[in-house]
């Protein structure tokens, strides 16, 4: 049986933006997607407080509207937060 590549080598999965919305924060616009915690299978960690998200707890996952100049895909820098963290930025 073949071995699944890496995650990290594989792209990014595409999200559907159909029920996300758009936001302006300081630093520009992003896309913000709510994710139930039934749907919240995985452990990350917040990029606001540093603390782990865990499996199970309702959170946003965010990535820019336009992909930075590093980056070919803006999805490729999603990250997941907690909705408090996400609120809180300015």
């Amino acid at each position: 049986m073949a071995r699944r590549p890496s995650k990290h080598l594989r792209p990014a999965r595409p999200l559907s933006s159909g029920h996300a919305s758009a936001q302006t924060k300081a630093d520009g616009a992003w896309v913000v997607r709510s994710v139930a915690g039934a749907r919240a299978t995985k452990e990350y960690r917040c990029p606001g407080c540093q603390q782990v998200v865990p499996p199970g707890t309702p959170h946003v996952v965010v990535w820019p509207a336009e992909p930075s100049w590093s980056s070919p895909s803006a999805l490729e820098e999603r990250r997941h937060w907690h909705t408090g963290c996400w609120q809180r930025r300015p």
